[in-house]
């Protein structure tokens, strides 16, 4: 984007910032027709430092900055978890954070655009994808190291903040069914790890979606759109521990421990804990899912959420590791939503 054309966006930024007041930057980058990434490059509503280097060798330097908050979202659901980054491994195309609090999954093949961002005195770390939209933020808060996120700052800042060119990132094709139902069917029943569900829709060239489709009522099946309420409630009544996964195409993010209050505002259903915050907009859920995967551990059962395009919003498991069976209580939970049993 040249001078000129920066100049007219920031200029329709503030009249649509001075109408829409309220609005957040990721919807008024949606109003506006640019990306994220092009409204922070553009300084609109925001102060913005360009850092510089690759995602990996910024990200094994976060376990500097001492507690922070993580922030990973897609369209429908935000995620938000307090702590500090431990365990990370970001030497590749893919990389973890394994920390008690902080669990991440990092696919950094498609990572572009990395900022510091000030925006009403609050500091963050913002990664982009190629496309322009946000893979993963890095909040500041009270009990961050103050001079190691400075330090930090200085140390991968580069002048100047280049103008952002967008890049169209294209899906995989995938089939709303498999070619071989039987087969596919087979193939999920021999699943040893729930990691291999992703390795089988590759090979079976399928969609998400698609697959709980075609599985069968004892793999998976379709439950009302309530369920997700009904689930953290008792959840959070009986204090079942969870883990909630909301991924977008760079990153996993995931939370393990139990949920405690819940408060809905408008469209959004929230989990507004003191280490934990889920935002989800129940409106945007087109179809909510029980799915049952085998392991050496025993079956795994999960609730999916998934939007209008198919896309997957949202899941949530029990609390578990490998090695270590499904908790009995959260599959007795899942079980209760199902019209039909489920296989075991």
């Amino acid at each position: 984007m040249e001078q000129q054309g920066i100049d007219a966006l920031r200029q329709r930024h503030q009249e649509l910032s001075e109408a829409q007041p309220r609005l957040r930057i990721r919807d008024r980058a949606q109003r506006l027709g640019v990306s994220e990434a092009e409204l922070v490059a553009a300084g609109c509503g925001v102060t913005t430092r360009q850092l510089g280097g690759t995602a990996q060798q910024l990200f094994r330097d976060l376990a500097t900055l001492g507690p922070v908050m993580a922030l990973s979202r897609n369209d429908n659901a935000v995620h938000e978890r307090h702590g500090e980054y431990q365990g990370i491994e970001a030497e590749g195309p893919m990389g973890i954070v394994l920390g008690p609090d902080i669990d991440l999954r990092m696919f950094f093949g498609a990572w572009r655009h990395f900022y510091a961002v000030t925006e009403n005195g609050r500091e963050s770390i913002q990664f982009f994808d190629k496309a322009g939209e946000a893979v993963h933020k890095v909040y500041r808060t009270e009990s961050s190291n103050a001079e190691a996120w400075q330090a930090f700052i200085a140390r991968h800042a580069v002048d100047g903040v280049a103008p952002v060119t967008v890049e169209r990132v294209t899906a995989a094709e995938e089939a709303d069914a498999p070619a071989d139902g039987e087969a596919f069917r087979s193939h999920w029943r021999g699943l040893k790890d729930t990691h291999d569900f992703f390795a089988m829709l590759r090979q079976f060239k399928v969609s998400r979606l698609g697959a709980l489709r075609t599985a069968g009522n004892d793999l998976a099946q379709q439950v009302d759109n309530v369920a997700v309420e009904t689930v953290l409630q008792r959840a959070a009544d009986s204090g079942l521990p969870i883990m909630c996964f909301v991924a977008n195409r760079g990153i996993v993010q995931i939370h393990t421990g139990p949920v405690h209050k819940l408060v809905r505002t408008g469209p959004w259903f929230n989990v507004l804990d003191e280490k934990f915050n889920l935002h989800l907009n129940t409106e945007a859920v087109v179809s909510s899912w029980v799915v049952n995967k085998p392991t050496v551990d025993g079956w795994v059962t999960s609730l999916e959420l998934y939007g209008a395009s198919g896309e997957l919003i949202v899941q949530f498991f029990g609390e578990r590791k490998p090695g270590k069976p499904e908790l009995p209580a959260w599959r007795a939970l899942l079980e209760s939503l199902c019209p039909v049993a489920l296989a075991a």
